[in-house]
């Protein structure tokens, strides 16, 4: 029974780590090519106090909105084209995390 809970919990792991670097090469390729500069305005990945503030003033939903439909100087789909509104949100968050 141990060793079964044991194989159950690294199997949850693994896979938490397998979601996490996925969005995280995701966002290499997709995000990251304006958010990890600023470029045009964007909001700079790890800038908490600035993601969250759009978060709280926008609204989640508005932000996804404006990732799929572009905003200012972002393309619609932000270079995602096969992202789904989880991706994104997802990504956002991923985003508005602080830098460590």
């Amino acid at each position: 029974m141990k060793k079964s809970l044991a194989a159950l919990l690294f199997s949850a792991v693994l896979v938490g780590t397998a979601q996490a670097d996925a969005l995280e090469d995701r966002y290499n390729r997709t995000c990251a090519i304006c958010h990890a500069a600023g470029a045009a305005g964007a909001p700079r990945t790890g800038d908490a106090d600035t993601w969250n503030k759009r978060i709280e003033e926008k609204g989640m939903d508005t932000l996804i909105e404006n990732a799929k439909n572009g905003i200012k100087a972002m393309p619609p789909k932000g270079m995602c084209f096969d992202c789904s509104d989880e991706d994104f949100k997802a990504l956002i968050e991923l985003m508005a995390k602080p830098k460590s």
